[in-house]
């Protein structure tokens, strides 16, 4: 997903003083690490988060609890989902998602317990479901672009820039563009969605993507090593978590959070009601909550936390204080269900292909 390769092999971790063995599974996206103290005690997770993200998440979790032996099971979205259903769902004790609906969908229709901790009866109303169902992390959806090829007077800082730019630019930008493919990626038919309920002009701008001919990508990886090739000069509606730390490292890249609005995803994470483990699952999913795990998440990955108590410019707090009311996290609501329903679904997935194709047969 990321163009951060995978950790393989044997890995030592030191952390806090103590050490965690990584060892890297004959499927490379297991992580294992061994209790280092008796007895030992299972949990296993499975996630739509790349590993090299989870695992020092996993590391200073264990070196608080080093009697807890952990498995993290790396799967795509729609994977992590298709496996939930099956008879596999057993295997989990904690399950946690960027595709949003399907994780709602778990949850409404019962498949979560409650988690009944301090920590969980205050975190904040907008990043949960009942006590059963948490936003963990705090992720702007952005665009980036390649600074040798857009002036900075025309930078795409907003939707509206971008519409402009793709319209006044069109047969230069042509096959320049990359965005997601909302019929393949969950990640991008949710963004689909939201964008469609945000902004009026949004069909104006899935038409500019395809009068760019713009491509259609699976993943923010995807995007990020078109971008870094030089095969793209823009992406729209790239995961900003994934693609910081990239940027960071390639300065003929820039980022931009859209200052019209700005959509926020966040990570969903709940127990299953048939996790072999409750125990150690509750340990974990509380650990996401507290102080510590979300300044992990805020110091160790560039997830973004939810934490209210914590700053910084990539918490929930800080691009809120920076971005005031642009800011637009994805809802964590009933609205997430209707973007499933099957005919919903169909009708908005057309509609975004016939305007994607509206102008490919007329001239630039």
């Amino acid at each position: 997903m990321t163009p951060l390769r995978r950790l393989c092999g044997l890995a030592v971790l030191a952390w806090a003083g103590l050490t965690a063995s990584l060892a890297c599974h004959a499927d490379p996206q297991v992580l294992h690490y061994p209790a280092t103290q008796a007895p030992a005690q299972p949990l296993e997770i499975h996630g739509a988060l790349d590993s090299d993200l989870m695992a020092p998440l996993l590391a200073d979790f264990q070196a608080r609890h080093p009697e807890i032996e952990l498995v993290y099971r790396n799967l795509t979205t729609l994977a992590l989902y298709r496996r939930f259903m099956s008879a596999d769902a057993t295997s989990a004790d904690v399950v946690m998602s960027s595709a949003m609906p399907w994780q709602y969908q778990l949850a409404n229709r019962g498949y979560a317990q409650s988690l009944d901790t301090a920590e969980a009866r205050a975190w904040p109303q907008e990043s949960r479901w009942r006590r059963e169902l948490f936003g963990i992390t705090f992720e702007p959806v952005v665009i980036i672009y390649r600074r040798d090829a857009i002036a900075s007077d025309a930078s795409p800082d907003s939707h509206e820039a971008l519409l402009r730019l793709l319209t006044e630019q069109r047969q230069r930008l042509t096959g320049r563009v990359v965005t997601y493919d909302p019929w393949r990626s969950g990640a991008g038919y949710t963004y689909a969605t939201a964008d469609s309920h945000m902004s009026p002009r949004y069909w104006e701008l899935v038409a500019a993507l395809g009068g760019v001919k713009a491509a259609l990508a699976d993943t923010t990886g995807d995007m990020l090593d078109g971008l870094i090739a030089g095969r793209y000069d823009i992406g729209y509606n790239l995961l900003g978590s994934y693609a910081r730390d990239v940027v960071a490292r390639h300065p003929q890249l820039e980022m931009v959070i859209p200052d019209d609005y700005a959509l926020v995803m966040q990570r969903l994470a709940l127990i299953p009601k048939r996790a072999p483990h409750p125990e150690t699952a509750r340990r974990f999913l509380n650990y996401l909550l507290s102080r510590q795990g979300q300044q992990a998440i805020r110091d160790k990955t560039p997830l973004g936390a939810v934490h209210p108590d914590l700053e910084g410019p990539e918490t929930a707090h800080g691009l809120r204080r920076t971005l005031g009311d642009a800011i637009h996290p994805i809802a964590i609501d009933p609205g997430l269900l209707a973007t499933l329903d099957a005919l919903k679904r169909h009708s908005l997935l057309e509609r975004w292909q016939r305007e994607y194709t509206r102008l490919s047969d007329n001239a630039p």
